[in-house]
């Protein structure tokens, strides 16, 4: 009797030993690196040809994204926008000297690396981690932006900054919605017209050009974080 009851027991702790190896590397199998998506939405302006509401002339937008998933609650994203821009000084209630109109549309071309905080711990799976499958987000970072206005083409830098949610319908799809301010490092966001308006000549501290994105994106994760291994920190 001893004996049986000793194979029991050494049969039992083998087990829980091969469950205890198993287990990490089930979880490790469903964890990415890298999420690749696109996304939809629309823009609005703030500058010389409109001072207060943003989305009085609303236009459109087009991203595409690399996002490097550092952990759950942290990642970069690599993003390019394609998008529109128009504004109009007639529906403003400021008036010009000399009564001036002044409208401009323009293409914008973005690039730019954004840092994103999850406040919650973002996944499927997982429960001892508490992971979510919905969570709001932080994001800001740098980018470069190109624009053309009356066939001449400028750039400069922009600061984003911004705020979005997070939805993971299954494992390795992503739906978000985020909304993006940036700060242009230029006071011809709205062409030359549109620097001096007032009269005044242009400098950093008056410079009044900003420009949104509100986007709905769609994103699929790829490239097991660690398909062999069977730890991970």
């Amino acid at each position: 009797m001893p004996t049986t009851r000793l194979h029991h027991s050494l049969a039992l702790m083998l087990l829980l030993a091969v469950a205890t190896l198993q287990a990490p590397r089930a979880h490790a199998q469903e964890d990415y690196r890298f999420d690749f998506g696109a996304g939809l939405g629309m823009t609005g302006y703030l500058g010389d040809a409109n001072t207060s509401n943003l989305f009085q002339n609303p236009s459109w937008d087009a991203e595409l994204f690399l996002r490097y998933i550092i952990n759950p609650r942290l990642a970069l994203k690599t993003n390019f926008y394609v998008g529109g821009l128009r504004g109009n000084s007639e529906q403003m209630t400021n008036v010009f000297p000399d009564n001036k109109v002044f409208k401009f549309t323009t293409t914008f071309y973005e690039i730019g690396e954004l840092f994103e905080f999850n406040f919650f711990e973002f996944g499927i799976g997982e429960t001892y981690r508490k992971l979510k499958r919905i969570t709001p987000y932080i994001t800001a970072g740098l980018s470069a932006t190109m624009w053309s206005v009356d066939k001449s083409i400028y750039g400069g830098l922009t600061i984003p900054l911004g705020i979005g949610v997070k939805y993971k319908p299954s494992k390795r799809l992503n739906l978000g919605l985020e909304f993006l301010m940036k700060k242009v490092f230029s006071d011809r966001l709205d062409g030359v017209a549109g620097e001096d308006l007032h009269t005044i000549k242009s400098s950093f501290a008056k410079n009044t050009d900003w420009y949104s994105t509100l986007t709905f994106t769609v994103s699929y994760e790829f490239s097991k974080r660690c398909a062999t291994c069977n730890y991970k920190d």
